[in-house]
């Protein structure tokens, strides 16, 4: 077993010795929206019928997460409607698929949007058109009700998650001195979301390093700062804070306000932005499809996807990029993305468990644990007593190699994960294993692009970020990290892109 293995098995307390002796009640759950398998079909290079028909279509979307359906979205808001949207898995959303149960609606990844500044140009304007935000105010039913966030430290919880209690003079010392340092990066105007609208050749030396090496050239050595940096990286990259470029970990601080109200949430999460996308595109959306074959010709591209090949004039590729060379013909392999394993748990509680704590809380976390906590699904509710909730719980296989992680993710049974997750939760709530009946699991081997030290700024982030040539390239990933906004914001620009390429190129 390789030293980087060990360490992410010593990491999750999941030696789990004994397991099959817990068996405090008969719990349900299975493994959830497993696409994997079709997935490394194209990875073995696996061989695929030919089409059987032939389908003129001038654009073919590929992948139905945001960036796919911001994509169809803004053609059809452009009020152009003759292209189609191909997504393999049965239902299309990726990162923001949801699922429900008669409890509640549940998020199976993505569970919020932070209340999205001035630059943030496109999502204001779909936010607008769904009614979250209207004459510019932000409608209360969809900012996170209060309270939002808290923290297991010491044995009891505290408010918020940046560690706040039982604080030596030194720890406070350089938490104020990182407040510092993000004010000075914030006022520079160049760390923004989306990202692209404020990057800067002159940050590159940023990137080359890691945020942990940086927090270090910093002073910055205070273990609670450090353990809330890692937490931070952990949760919106699946990196720690040594696998992170100091650009991207500054970037997660700078690129916010500090005074921001929000986030905006809803039960299923970001699941609801999906439905409503969907309620607008869901026609040109065709799930159970998975493309494979792309071949750009001189005139257009051929798409090739279960029994049909789609002749198209352009393509947008807003699938994971990493994807694109076992499609694209010619494409060459890709060095620069990297992406990290997670697995997200849905538990039905039957009951709250009575160490809970006070004022039911959105989002709990717990110090010093590898896992990211969990969501309570029934937070955003407007019921005025509820005995039953379903908490979403977040886990991204940080520690180590993502190969072998992402081995281990795939390779472990359900019995598995669930004792570890359970191992992690009673730690902080002794009786859990009385209080749930249900635990589903979604495994996804390569979650969210990994912002390595190198990767964002590198030669070939920038050339697939350009929207050149008849296939353009759209996923978050191109961003370097994966968040709403830019997914978003990428499947805008190669919609528009695709729009002005063909107007341009049509006889006059």
């Amino acid at each position: 077993m390789s030293p980087s293995r060990r360490k992410f098995l010593q990491s999750t307390g999941a030696a789990l010795v004994g397991l099959s002796l817990k068996t405090d009640q008969p719990m349900r759950g299975s493994f959830v929206n497993d696409s994997f398998q079709q997935g490394h079909l194209l990875r073995d290079r696996a061989s695929f019928p030919p089409p059987k028909q032939k389908l003129k279509i001038p654009i073919v979307i590929v992948g139905g997460g945001i960036a796919g359906l911001s994509a169809a979205w803004r053609l059809h808001k452009k009020g152009f409607k003759d292209f189609i949207l191909l997504e393999m898995n049965d239902q299309a959303g990726g990162n923001s698929r949801w699922g429900e149960n008669e409890i509640s609606a549940y998020p199976w990844a993505a569970h919020y949007v932070p209340v999205p500044g001035p630059k943030a140009v496109y999502v204001r304007e779909l936010f607008e058109e769904l009614g979250v935000l209207k004459d510019g105010k932000w409608q209360e039913r969809y900012l996170c009700f209060a309270p939002q966030e808290r923290l297991f430290m010491f044995g009891r919880w505290q408010e918020g998650i940046e560690p706040a209690i039982a604080l030596s003079q030194k720890d406070r010392e350089q938490f104020q001195r990182f407040e510092d340092k993000v004010h000075e990066f914030r006022a520079t105007g160049k760390f923004t979301v989306p990202m692209e609208i404020g990057l800067s050749d002159s940050d590159a030396d940023l990137d080359r390093i890691s945020f942990s090496d940086w927090l270090r050239q910093q002073s910055m050595d205070s273990k609670v700062l450090r353990w809330y940096m890692n937490y931070c990286c952990r949760d919106d990259y699946g990196a720690t804070s040594d696998q992170t470029s100091a650009w991207a970990g500054i970037q997660y601080f700078a690129s916010r306000e500090p005074e921001e109200k929000g986030p905006l949430t809803w039960p299923e999460g970001n699941g609801w932005i999906v439905q409503r996308l969907l309620e607008r595109v869901g026609r040109f959306v065709r799930t159970g499809q998975m493309v494979h074959r792309i071949a750009p010709q001189k005139n257009g591209v051929s798409v090739s996807a279960g029994d049909t090949e789609y002749l198209a004039e352009f393509v947008i590729f807003a699938a994971p990029t990493f994807i694109a060379p076992y499609l694209i013909e010619g494409l060459a392999p890709l060095r620069d993305f990297e992406y990290s394993p997670w697995l997200t748990a849905n538990l039905t509680l039957d009951r709250i468990p009575s160490s809970y704590g006070g004022d039911p809380t959105w989002d709990s976390v717990f110090m010093e644990s590898p896992t990211l906590g969990y969501v309570d699904a029934t937070h955003q509710s407007l019921r005025t007593h509820i005995d039953r909730t379903v908490w979403t719980f977040y886990w991204a296989l940080a520690e180590g190699s993502p190969s072998e992680n992402r081995q281990l993710l795939l390779n472990r049974e359900w019995s598995y994960w669930k004792e570890a997750i359970l191992h992690d939760l009673e730690r902080v709530h002794p009786e859990i294993r009385k209080c749930v009946s249900r635990v589903d699991i979604m495994r996804m081997g390569h979650a969210m692009a990994r912002p390595k030290p190198g990767a964002i700024f590198s030669a070939e982030h920038r050339n697939l970020r350009k929207t050149a040539g008849r296939v353009l390239f759209a996923n978050s990933d191109l961003s370097g990290f994966s968040i709403f906004e830019e997914a978003q914001y990428r499947g805008v620009m190669a919609a528009e892109a695709a729009l002005h390429k063909m107007y341009s190129d049509a006889p006059r």
